[in-house]
């Protein structure tokens, strides 16, 4: 693009910058003459150097004369560079910008201590907004600071007021910088993009601001803080404001409401722009039709639909900002490049046109200026500039067109129900009469989230493909009365509207949601901002690892305490769930996947709530000196293999001495000290907060069941296991393990487990104990329907007790100890286990893949087949896609054969039949 320049030869070409620069741009040509030093340096090719040199001229005392010297010397080198091909445009603005940082926090520095002989800007805040803010200043830029100061640390004289002081500060901050001196001016600038100001003072107090962005500010200064940056004087206390309205910029949820804000703000600037609408003399480079101000609304608008769930896309510059939404996928690739490269090089002529004379303009001159321009740049003449840039923009103006174009006139209001009716009857839907009437009650005022125009709007052109997408569902009814009941569960739909105007592909998915998976239904009826997740990059993708996951949650949190904590897991806990079951019933993640995922996700929120809580709990009763609670997970979340319907089995236990008392300003003994966290600590788990429900935590395979208490020592529970337990509880033993304790506290309780589960049996009293729990199970727990994998005989409950039935056996087919010779046959994640035995000679070797399959079928079917029963077609369909099975039919199959070989183990190993009817083996 453009002309062929030394840089992209790598090689760069100084005396010809030089020649240029004097010949084109008098503002050069004039900084050249009055800095020999300089211009030697240049002229001899060492960049590195000039602006090393530049550097040096900012350490004037007079802090006036040195900003001003040192801005001089800086534009020389830097544009000399920049035209010779030796610095590209990141490092251009790179080296403007620090200068603007520096000159911005030597002013505050300087006025404050002309006033009150302070050594430090406490209390004073400058932070960064526009271009300075990005990190990409301008040659001849404006910066536009927000001036913040906190009454209570603002450096003053005891008789100053605080607010007279800061505004005194901020006066003489913009005289320092701005105004004309025989030196020049050091920076422009711009303070309307504080906090109301048309209203407010030069400087504002932190809690007005505050107060104004979190319930006043205009659509504007969210895009605006996008690029905010701390950026002079205090900015620690910069860095904490930002934080703490981050939330008014950065929303929870997908925020397609942007794509309008933008909209109305492109189209005033496009109504009052004077200048031409296609290049040529008196087009503007940043405020013309697909300049750079539509490439920065381009990616600002993606950032602020996206950015509040993906802190990827937080990023300030606007190249890098469109490189993060391309990997994110919220942008094409192609766009992004073709934004990022069209930006550069606005940007660069950009540049050329204020090095000329230094002044702050974007609009093409004509005639003479217009080639001089040009010739500037390295172009022929101002023709070729024109052509150039009429292709570049023209591109540019289509892409951001794309995003911003005028929605779709809205269909004409329904007349008459009889005319939905027969659209309805057309599609298939059973009594279309009765149906229209219910649906036309959604938009006519009655229902509170489609009462503004705006949203029924956004409703009828919606409707008619949602419509579309429910009659080919499963069980339309169903999905109608789901989708009511999200409409009914939210204040306003319209953001829900405009998701799914502007993804229609997710309607496929949310009727898929709503018709197949009840679970996942009622989760969206309940939280309907949960289809946002399912535009999210990672909903399509397994979560990461257990600290990756609880680092998630932690972000999430709005605030720095416990309640914000508890919610912030729920949230993120509730966006993961969902987003695995969307994989799980469109078949794009194993099951087997998905179950682990679902299990690292409890861990995550275990270790955090449990961390949350235990701080709590000390602040009011201390720590028990050498001693902590430990956390001791069993059956499926010990195992590492949770579905959507699995409560958390949990055990409370604790080390050290149960004697002991706590050392808090309320001392408590031991065992009412653990017994009281762990009932907290459950509550962390379990109970509704604003954000909703967690998990059901199940502690009844505690010592002594549901009438002991909830939280023992480790030596009791050792104790009670060796010597008071039943069989039954050291089988649940076999799928411990330890999720919450420090190292010694596991080695310590894992050293307990190693002990019960190595303990010498007696094979045939193991044997009679494992027949007659298996066989007092199936007379009360009955299988639910044909798909129940789990308590159909030859099912996974079969499996489970065969495996704890070797565990606990405790030697290989030679008679040699499992845990010394077969480690793994121990684990217990089943499928390891499984692999173990097969290797010890305990298991054939076809048992993994049956176990597998059943596996797959229930995580599976907790969605799609609740309780075992037979699905509908879609849900069957995808059930078995879920299986890795071509149809239903050839599942069912499957299963059966599965079922088979489970049977047979058993018979073998334990010598009785569990399939013992046609009927049943079927």
């Amino acid at each position: 693009m453009g002309q062929t320049t030394s840089q992209d030869c790598g090689n760069p070409d100084w005396d010809n910058a030089l020649h240029r620069a004097r010949g084109h741009a008098p503002f050069l040509a004039r900084a050249l003459d009055r800095q020999p030093e300089l211009t030697e340096l240049l002229a001899a090719g060492d960049g590195e150097a000039a602006l090393a040199w530049a550097r040096t001229q900012g350490q004037h005392s007079d802090v006036e004369i040195a900003l001003r010297r040192e801005r001089l010397a800086l534009a020389a080198a830097v544009a000399v560079g920049d035209l010779a091909g030796a610095f590209p445009l990141s490092r251009v603005v790179a080296e403007l910008t620090g200068f603007a940082d520096r000159a911005l926090d030597r002013a505050i520095h300087a006025a404050i201590a002309e006033r009150c002989d302070a050594g430090n800007a406490a209390g004073f805040i400058a932070l960064a907004l526009g271009k300075q803010g990005a990190g990409e200043l301008n040659y001849s830029s404006d910066i536009d600071p927000i001036f913040l100061y906190d009454r209570e640390r603002l450096p003053r004289r005891a008789s100053d007021d605080p607010g007279e002081a800061a505004q005194r500060y901020a006066r003489k901050i913009v005289n320092l910088l701005s105004a004309n001196t025989d030196d020049g001016y050091a920076l422009r600038v711009d303070l309307r993009l504080r906090p109301a100001s048309e209203i407010s003072p030069l400087s504002v107090p932190v809690g007005t601001a505050m107060k104004h962005y979190q319930g006043q500010a205009l659509a504007w200064e969210r895009a605006a803080f996008t690029r905010a940056r701390a950026a002079a004087g205090d900015i620690a206390a910069g860095e904490d404001f930002l934080a703490a309205i981050r939330p008014f910029v950065w929303r929870s949820q997908l925020d397609f409401g942007a794509i309008e804000e933008i909209r109305t703000l492109t189209q005033r600037i496009r109504d009052s722009h004077e200048g031409p609408p296609t290049p040529g003399p008196g087009f503007d480079l940043k405020r013309g039709r697909g300049g750079i101000r539509e490439i920065e609304f381009y990616a600002q608008t993606h950032q602020l639909i996206h950015g509040g769930r993906d802190t990827s896309l937080r990023v300030r510059g606007t190249r890098g900002a469109l490189d993060a939404l391309a990997a994110s996928g919220c942008i094409s690739a192609e766009n992004a490049a073709v934004l990022g490269d069209s930006y550069d090089r606005l940007r660069q002529l950009e540049h050329r046109l204020q090095m000329v004379h230094d002044r702050q303009t974007h609009s093409l001159p004509d005639g003479e200026a217009l080639d001089n321009v040009a010739q500037l740049d390295g172009l022929a003449d101002g023709a070729a500039l024109v052509a150039e840039l009429t292709e570049l923009t023209a591109h540019t103006a289509r892409i951001y067109d794309e995003l911003i174009a005028a929605p779709e006139p809205s269909p004409a209001p329904v007349a008459q129900a009889s005319d939905l009716a027969q659209q309805l009857g057309a599609l298939g839907f059973e009594e279309p009469e009765a149906l229209a009437e219910r649906i036309e009650t959604w938009s006519d005022g009655r229902q509170p989230s489609i009462r503004s125009p705006q949203a029924v709007a956004a409703w009828k052109r919606l409707r008619p493909a949602l419509l579309e997408a429910i009659a080919a569902s499963d069980d339309p009814l169903r999905a109608i009365t789901r989708w009511e009941r999200i409409l009914e569960s939210v204040p306003s739909a319209i953001t829900t509207f405009r998701l799914l105007v502007a993804r229609p592909h997710l309607i496929d998915r949310l009727v898929a949601a709503l018709t197949l998976a009840p679970v996942l239904s009622d989760e969206l009826a309940r939280k309907p901002e949960l289809l946002d997740t399912l535009l999210d990059r990672g909903a399509r993708e397994l979560p990461g690892s257990i600290p990756d996951l609880a680092a998630r949650m932690h972000g999430a949190a709005m605030r720095d305490d416990y309640e914000a904590l508890l919610d912030a897991i729920r949230v993120v806990t509730g966006e993961i769930r969902f987003a695995l079951g969307i994989q799980l019933i469109e078949g794009l993640a194993d099951p087997l996947d998905i179950a682990s995922a679902l299990s690292r996700t409890a861990e995550a929120a275990l270790r955090l709530a449990t961390q949350g809580t235990i701080a709590e709990f000390v602040a009011k009763h201390g720590r028990v000196p050498g001693s902590e609670l430990v956390v001791l997970g069993l059956g499926r979340l010990g195992g590492g293999a949770l579905t959507h319907a699995s409560d958390l089995d949990i055990v409370y236990l604790f080390t050290g001495d149960f004697a002991a008392k706590s050392d808090g300003p309320r001392p408590l003994g031991a065992t009412v000290y653990y017994n009281r966290l762990a009932s907290r600590v459950s509550a962390a788990l379990s109970v509704p907060t604003a954000q909703g429900a967690l998990y059901e935590v199940d502690t009844r395979l505690r010592p002594q069941g549901s009438q002991g208490p909830l939280a023992v020592s480790c030596e009791a529970f050792g104790k009670y296991q060796r010597e008071a337990a039943w069989t039954w509880e050291h089988m649940a033993l076999a799928r411990a393990r330890v999720l919450f304790g420090s190292d010694a506290a596991r080695r310590e309780l894992e050293g307990v487990l190693t002990d019960v589960l190595h303990a010498p049996r007696d094979k045939a009293v193991l044997r009679e104990a494992v027949l007659a729990m298996r066989a007092e199970m199936a007379r009360h727990k009955h299988p639910g329907g044909p798909v129940d994998a789990k308590l159909l005989r030859g099912g996974l409950v079969d499996c489970e007790f065969l495996v704890h039935y070797l565990q606990l056996k405790g030697v290989t087919a030679d008679g040699i100890p499992l845990g010394e010779n077969v480690p793994e046959a121990l684990d217990p994640d089943l499928a390891v286990a499984i692999k173990g035995l097969v290797t010890a000679g305990l298991l054939p070797d076809d048992i993994a893949a049956p176990y597998d399959l059943m596996s797959r079928m229930l995580v599976a079917g907790r969605l799609l087949a609740p309780d075992g029963r037979e699905p509908p077609a879609g849900g069957a369909r995808a059930l078995a896609r879920a299986c890795r099975c071509e149809t239903y039919e050839g599942l069912l199959q499957a299963f059966s054969a599965a079922r088979q070989r489970i049977a047979q183990a058993w018979k073998q190993i334990l010598g009785t039949d569990i399939l013992d009817s046609e009927q049943e083996a079927r």
